[in-house]
């Protein structure tokens, strides 16, 4: 890796921009762009004779675009915006460089950068810097991380002003179909056009399944022994869907709950560590696994009050936690128990792992890995013991619950002791400020439900 910027960030754009420019003389512009708390990617579309000074961290943008709402407003309270004058920031590309985005309706280009600061150090309320200094973390300690993730999205389309959800052809899914083949199927165009555009872009998309819901599918991404990619992965995997789906005429969608009588989408992660030598530190040659993984285990439920806000970050996100509903509502592990939060599957000993099993698709990639694994380095740095693994159904065990609604998350996250620890203050602050003001604008909206409930009623 070389450093753009002399020290702090160091990064190696995957392209040079005069082989680059040769190699793609029709495209006439880049989009350049960051993600932000939100997890939704926000930059500028700088022209073909500006790509030099792209690849070379000379693009600026706004500290502030790091963290906006979902609607793209500046947080109200924000301390990068007039406090600060509103400063730019150096754009250091990601190690992908620019990729050429074929599969979309109208193809184009893309360069994912990473924020720094004049001297070169990290923005830390950039996302993806904040789990880059977790990495750094288990890097220091001589450990590793290995990480898979598994993401679910549902099909849709507008019937009579309605979103409904639908299978690969544009006809409605009438009915749970779990593990479908013929659902499959029907989605043989789509799939192929998705797995087409993330071996282009060197995702290792792996298998797919017709999940629980009417049109739900879920496309699991296989483990690398990079963490950082497998965060850009995920967030690139995100929008290549909806771009595919946009193409054949679909809408994707990755909200946590988009229908109330169907199962959520989930963002389940799962990983281990290798020391030195490449060995899986939680693999002790039992079917249990080490201490380490005991640990790791400790540290994630104790912080995962505290980090529900990350895994469940919007109003909708509240609508998939719910009892019985294939979603954690406490924070309890066990065996090969998909009703816990935390599962260790089974599987030969080499390959023991921890599956976090919180978090909604509705999230930002980065700040969910940084999250599980920075409170899996407390639990492993404090020798955190865990409770007794669960047996049976985790919602009928008395475990401590999460928070079930959005305002009391806010809290929990605000209150948090351990979060602190993995985050820097300005991350935690803004946060919390762009989820407050989320919920503020949620809650001057009337909807057609509280109308048609009370107008006339009370």
């Amino acid at each position: 890796m070389i450093s753009l910027f002399g020290k702090g960030i160091s990064t190696m754009p995957a392209n040079k921009p005069k082989d680059w420019l040769k190699a793609n003389p029709d495209i006439d512009w880049v989009i350049v762009a960051v993600c932000d708390l939100n997890g939704v990617l926000r930059g500028k579309r700088v022209p073909r004779n500006q790509v030099r000074k792209a690849l070379k961290g000379g693009v600026r943008m706004p500290l502030s675009a790091c963290a906006v709402d979902i609607w793209g407003r500046d947080i109200a309270e924000s301390e990068l915006v007039f406090e600060s004058g509103d400063a730019d920031g150096i754009c250091a590309p990601t190690e992908r460089g620019i990729v050429l985005r074929n599969w979309k309706q109208d193809p184009s280009a893309l360069l994912q950068v990473t924020m720094a600061h004049e001297d070169g150090t990290p923005v830390q309320v950039d996302a993806r810097q904040a789990l880059a200094t977790v990495v750094s973390r288990f890097a220091e300690a001589g450990l590793t991380l290995v990480v898979a993730t598994e993401l679910e999205f549902y099909l849709t389309k507008s019937k009579g002003g309605t979103v409904v959800p639908s299978d690969g052809n544009g006809n409605t899914s009438p009915s749970d179909n779990v593990l479908s083949v013929s659902e499959l199927d029907s989605l043989t165009p789509f799939l192929d056009d998705v797995y087409a555009a993330c071996e282009a872009l060197d995702i290792p998309a792996d298998a797919a399944i017709s999940e629980a819901g009417a049109g739900q599918v879920e496309i699991n991404i296989l483990h690398t022994d990079d963490a950082m990619k497998a965060a850009d992965d995920a967030l690139q995997f995100k929008n290549i869907v909806k771009d595919v789906a946009d193409k054949h005429g679909l809408t994707a969608t990755f909200m946590a709950k988009p229908f109330g009588d169907q199962p959520g989408n989930g963002f389940h992660v799962h990983f281990s560590l290798l020391d030195s030598a490449g060995k899986n530190v939680f693999d002790d040659g039992t079917e249990e696994g080490s201490q380490m993984l005991r640990h790791a285990v400790g540290g994630i439920l104790s912080a995962m009050q505290e980090s529900t806000l990350i895994f469940a970050p919007h109003l909708n996100s509240f609508r998939r936690i719910r009892p019985g509903s294939h979603a954690p509502t406490g924070a309890g592990w066990g065996y090969e128990n998909r009703t816990c939060a935390v599962r260790i599957p089974g599987g030969p000993n080499e390959a023991r792992r921890i599956e976090h099993r919180v978090a909604g698709a509705d999230t930002n990639p980065y700040l969910v890995l940084a999250a599980i694994f920075g409170a899996a380095f407390y639990g492993i740095t404090q020798k955190t013991e865990p409770s007794a693994p669960i047996e049976g159904n985790a919602y009928d065990a008395s475990l401590p619950s999460l928070p079930l609604g959005w305002n009391s998350a806010i809290a929990r996250f605000q209150s948090g002791e351990i979060l602190p620890t993995i985050f820097s203050p300005m991350l935690l602050r803004l946060f919390a400020q762009t989820k407050q003001q989320e919920l503020g604008h949620f809650l001057s909206e009337v909807t057609e439900l509280e109308y048609q409930t009370y107008l006339e009623t009370v």
